[in-house]
């Protein structure tokens, strides 16, 4: 007896009174087992395939509503040098005293991707008039599951803004940092980093600061007395390697004999 044809699954339907055969019966239920394994992978593929659904911006708005009361009460100084990112930068809370001879503004906030502070930029960033811009965050991106290259788009995103609203400011990326909570995620951390280093590198207003490096021993591991009980957040000694390795080439990025003049720009000079 020859075999039926394959079947989809549809016909599998068995009408009132119709007596199927043991092949069809087979070959019914193999079409089954096939359609949905072939579901299953489509489903998968399509999930992997999907950027990452990211949190919107407005989770930060009473953050962002509590700097701005804090400007109204005190206001900082126009041409600062503005600390901006996430919880790495919003826990340096001895930024003044770290770096004692430059006025700092401290405008971290929470767990934050770079994409928001492109979103506010217009009230976090733009009011102060910076000189300089140091910037720390995408960690929290891709362990949400972006990818290397989209945090390189939202950096550059930043960069746009920084150029078209505040012509005469420069910024200094510093680079993602290796903490054994987020240890599954190095290979990523270290692809967006080179992709971000790539690209400051074209541009005499952008510098790459290397905290990344300083922050491994010997044998490539993250140094293991310089985090909190998180495992994610330094203690004070990382904050004083990201001092010396911030201040060091922050100096060398604004010594005038390594930076072209911008017009209308003054030099600033750090004094570490």
């Amino acid at each position: 007896m020859p075999h039926p044809p394959f079947h989809d699954g549809r016909s599998c339907l068995n009408p009132a009174g119709r007596i199927l055969s043991r092949e069809m019966k087979f070959s019914c239920i193999f079409a089954r087992i096939a359609v949905g394994l072939s579901l299953l992978w489509l489903s998968g593929a399509i999930q992997a395939a999907a950027p990452a659904q990211a949190r919107s911006p407005s989770r930060w708005e009473r953050d962002i509503q509590a700097f701005e009361r804090q400007d109204q009460i005190q206001p900082p100084p126009p041409h600062a040098v503005l600390f901006l990112g996430s919880s790495s930068i919003r826990l340096w809370t001895n930024l003044a005293q770290d770096f004692p001879k430059i006025s700092v503004i401290n405008r971290g906030f929470g767990g934050s991707y770079i994409s928001d502070s492109v979103h506010y930029f217009h009230r976090i960033v733009l009011p102060y008039r910076p000189r300089l811009i140091v910037f720390y965050a995408g960690t929290n991106d891709i362990n949400d599951g972006k990818s290397p290259e989209q945090v390189l788009v939202d950096f550059q995103e930043l960069v746009a803004l920084m150029k078209a609203h505040l012509p005469q400011a420069r910024l200094a990326f510093i680079a993602m940092a290796p903490n054994p909570a987020r240890w599954a995620k190095i290979d990523q951390f270290r692809a967006a980093n080179r992709l971000i280093r790539n690209y400051t590198r074209r541009d005499n207003r952008l510098v790459y600061v290397d905290v990344h490096s300083a922050m491994l021993d010997r044998r490539g591991k993250p140094l293991a007395d310089i985090f909190v009980k998180d495992q994610l957040h330094m203690n004070g000694k990382g904050y004083e390697i990201w001092r010396q390795v911030v201040g060091r080439q922050l100096n060398l990025f604004e010594d005038p004999r390594n930076t072209p003049r911008l017009k209308g720009a003054q030099v600033l000079s750090l004094g570490f």
